[in-house]
């Protein structure tokens, strides 16, 4: 089985961006909470911290955190500023700088002016000159030069010194340097030595360094570097983990695709990349640059090329945001076991690969394994790099194609140097054809369904596979009884971690095949209730959807149970907060779940919809879900009804991404309504009697929820007008079409002393005499296909449906004919039925994640669990 925690992780989560809006507002406030301190405030860094858990896992973030804390603070980043970042988007600049020395970081940034100063030569009448692409650096020139680095220098400290955050201006004293070649260039100088002193003592006095390019010559002479060579000069002084260069373009691209690269491991890519006809001029002098001076730094080093706006997800997640570029080391793939160092290769499955490091195989017995595979005519491969911090291992059995990935283990190091996808990329050209399982309760199945064509949940396990179209080359592995699975709709090309690509895709229906692609992040708001811890399991177990934010006022601060995706904690997130981060559209919150009383959820949706009005795009329009009656009965046709087999021609292709989650009284008593439309009597209301467990009464203690109370108890509550009979009757008259003669109901609620579930009994007035067999029939076809409906003869038991996705219609009955005017009596033409289902689940939970699913364009059932028969005990 692949130990999925151990490779890198694409997506999401984890996720998205963290919402420009939320950080400069979190900034913001921290500038009234204090003055200038040399640290950090620990519970303002808590709260960052937090922050940050929203841009990717709190595994991943914390595995960065600590590895750039363990280093000395000079040594975390050295990020170089273009002007045009300063002079376009520096509230960004400074909001990421700041956020970045709030968790106790101190990045060192080197700064150039080349826009600005463009602009200030021109209106002075001078002509800008270039020979070999530097800059002429006259008198005039340098004049101009040393006032545009002094003003750009001064506006960034300024606005980081609003934000609160202690920053030192240095414009000069830490470069000396020699004249490049005077008689060319004119002052441009060549850099020979770097005063570290001067960054050290601006950490060491908790101040950020920001740093002009200009040098010094020893006599005192200035001279113009360009900003990206002084940033590689202090850079091979001060190794650091991180060289950043921030540009708009948030990377570096590739010239034939136009995709962005997102990563370039040196030792393995470089030569062919330079060969590359699109590589040349400004890109191949960049990739020369950045090669030489990640060959003279620690293997630990890095260069990333980002904008300033997704600073943090490229530092603090696996899977980056920007172009990430590193030495990495040279892959190797043997056939053959006398080929590798099988010392190291024990050592490494040891340590990382569960079946070996508990005992359950040894390396000796696997080897034989593998020696016996290939004697019986299969193969296999294993796969690794130099220094043995990845390995995996491929299997073919003889007179096959499909191959096998049965081992793929990787160091921390090899995570957090992204050597396991460039592994993958090696395993995905040598094998068209690749099937692998992983643990349903992994942490990391995002990475695999981002790799996947497909996936089949069996037991405790996930197989994955792609490039395989017949079914059958698979079936054994899977040893799957139900239905075949079609092909899952396959992820963009090149979309790396959480990708807002190739969102809404067409509904089809098919077996427990979840659709691949890069993870979809949930905010959830209101989890304190029943509800929400429902939505919480079946979110943890949901193949694409994750959680991002998890808001309830009570449990604020206290870790989200039941979830082992991540390690979240709740939080408690106002409207305006909830709209500050759906600004960003779904960039960060791709569903928003509104789990609220009734007549709470207004100023949420208001705040979503005022943050998002700007965003032309549907598909960057986040989802919202509410599940209160607050929006059930709209009537601007902003929000869709989400009763999906009833309302399902509304969901598809549902632009507006507003969906009404209906009641659970209501779903069960529409679902035994709606087949009867066509023959009931309008002239008589259909009666429904319904009985709930007390979780329907909510987490507010009252007697409908008090088990002492309920004992030996049934109430009766809001005997007329209940919102569910108006619900109920509202939405059949949309689907009879008849506006002018709406549909109506009498509905009487009832709590019982079970916890959960709802038994409903239905008498249906009708216009003529049906047979059982008849009105059987009716519901048989109607509800044919659906897989959260099922259709029974015998009456249903709540204690059967309890714990179930499902609602089960059933025990059908009409009265007997009685004398020779009775089948034309009205006593005889109705029909008698009961409804089932959970009221936290299909009435509820369940029937949000259907929505969601049609919403977002995957399979309607994924990660609902669809058994083809209902449970049925004797009644």
């Amino acid at each position: 089985m692949i130990r999925a925690g151990r490779l890198l992780k694409n997506g999401t989560g984890i996720m998205s961006r963290i919402a420009r809006p939320v950080l400069t507002q979190t900034v913001s406030r921290s500038v009234q909470r204090c003055s200038y301190q040399s640290g950090p405030d620990t519970s303002e860094k808590e709260t960052i911290v937090k922050l940050l858990y929203n841009i990717g896992s709190k595994k991943e973030v914390e595995q960065y955190l600590g590895h750039f804390s363990s280093v000395e603070s000079q040594k975390f980043a050295v990020i170089k500023v273009g002007g045009a970042v300063i002079s376009d988007d520096l509230a960004t600049l400074a909001s990421a700088l700041t956020f970045l020395n709030r968790v106790g970081l101190y990045p060192i940034v080197v700064h150039g002016a080349g826009p600005q100063l463009n602009k200030r030569l021109e209106a002075a009448g001078i002509e800008a000159r270039y020979e070999d692409g530097i800059r002429i650096t006259d008198g005039p020139t340098l004049a101009i030069a040393r006032e545009v680095f002094a003003s750009e220098n001064r506006k960034l400290v300024e606005a980081l010194e609003r934000l609160g955050t202690r920053a030192r201006p240095i414009t000069s004293g830490v470069f000396v340097a020699d004249y490049l070649n005077q008689e060319k260039y004119d002052r441009v100088g060549k850099i020979v030595r770097v005063n570290r002193d001067v960054v050290e003592s601006s950490i060491r006095a908790g101040c950020l360094p920001i740093l002009t390019s200009l040098a010094e010559t020893p006599e005192g002479q200035i001279l113009n570097v360009n900003a990206d060579i002084a940033a590689g000069e202090l850079a091979r002084v001060l190794e650091p983990l991180k060289i950043v260069y921030l540009n708009e373009k948030n990377g570096l691209y590739h010239g034939t695709t136009g995709k962005r690269i997102e990563t370039i491991h040196l030792d393995e890519e470089y030569e062919d990349l330079l060969k590359e006809p699109w590589v040349r001029y400004g890109t191949k002098l960049k990739l020369k640059e950045i090669k030489e001076l990640l060959d003279t730094l620690p293997r630990s080093s890095s260069v990333a090329i980002i904008s300033a706006e997704h600073l943090h997800k490229e530092l603090f997640t696996h899977s980056g945001a920007g172009t990430l570029i590193m030495r990495g080391h040279r892959l190797f793939s043997e056939q053959d076991l006398g080929s590798v160092d099988s010392d190291r290769l024990r050592a490494l499955l040891l340590e990382h690969d569960p079946a070996i490091s508990s005992g359950r195989d040894s390396a000796a017995s696997y080897w034989q394994k593998l020696v016996q595979l290939k004697s019986e005519g299969g193969q296999y491969w294993i796969y690794g790099d130099e220094p043995y911090q990845v390995a995996a291992v491929v299997t073919r059995a003889a007179g096959q194609s499909v191959s096998v990935l049965e081992k793929f283990v990787a160091t921390k190091a090899a995570v957090l140097g992204n050597i396991t996808d460039n592994a993958w990329k090696l395993i995905a050209r040598d094998h068209p054809q690749l099937v692998w399982t992983v643990a349903k309760g992994d942490d990391n199945l995002s990475w695999h369904f981002e790799r996947a064509d497909g996936s089949w949940a069996v037991g405790e396990d996930i197989v994955f596979w792609y490039g395989i179209e017949d079914w059958t080359q698979i079936a054994p592995l899977v040893n799957a009884k139900s239905s075949k699975p079609s092909k899952a709709a396959p992820g963009p090309a090149g979309s790396r971690g959480y990708s807002t690509m190739a969102r809404r895709q067409q509904i089809g229906r098919r077996g427990y095949a979840t659709a691949s692609g890069s993870p979809l992040r949930v905010g959830l708001i209101g989890a304190r209730g029943f509800t929400g811890r429902e939505l919480i399991k079946l979110i943890d177990g949901h193949p694409r959807f994750e959680l991002a934010y998890v808001s309830s006022r009570e449990l604020a601060g206290q870790p989200v149970p039941g979830y082992a995706k991540a390690q979240l904690d709740h939080v408690n997130l106002s409207a305006a907060e909830v709209g500050a981060i759906a600004r960003s559209g779904r960039q960060a919150v791709d569903v928003w779940i509104l789990a609220l009383p009734n007549g709470v959820a207004a100023p949420f949706v208001d705040a979503i919809d005022a943050a998002t009005s700007g965003i032309s795009s549907a598909e960057q329009q986040p989802i919202v879900v509410d599940l209160s009656a607050d929006y059930r009965f709209d009537a601007t046709g902003r929000w869709a009804y989400g009763l999906p087999e009833l309302h399902r021609k509304d969901l598809v292709g549902w632009n507006a991404g507003r969906i009404a989650n209906p009641g659970c009284y209501a779903t069960g008593s529409q679902l035994g309504l709606a087949p009867l439309l066509p023959y009931m009597d309008a002239t008589r209301l259909p009666s429904v009697f319904g009985v709930s467990g007390y979780s329907g009464a909510g987490t507010k203690p009252s007697p409908k929820n008090d088990p002492k109370f309920l004992a030996d108890n049934l109430i009766p509550y809001a005997h007329v007008n209940h919102i569910h009979e108006r619900e109920v009757g509202h939405s059949l008259t949309r689907i009879s079409g008849a506006r002018d003669s709406p549909v109506m109901v009498q509905f009487t609620p009832h709590v019982a002393s079970f916890f959960q579930g709802i038994g409903l009994t239905l008498h249906v007035p009708l216009r003529q005499s049906m047979t059982v067999g008849d009105v059987h029939e009716v519901f048989r076809e109607f509800y044919n296909g659906e897989r959260l409906v099922h259709v029974t003869k015998d009456a249903p038991l709540v204690r059967d449906n309890a714990g179930k996705h499902y609602s089960v219609v059933g025990g059908f009955a009409v009265p007997p004919a009685t004398g020779e005017s009775a089948s034309a009596s009205l006593a005889a033409r109705r029909v008698v039925l009961n409804v089932t289902l959970d009221n936290l689940l299909k009435g509820a939970a369940t029937q949000a994640i259907q929505n969601m699913n049609i919403a977002v364009g995957i399979d309607e059932y994924t990660g609902i669990p669809t058994p083809e028969q209902p449970t049925m005990s004797q009644s």
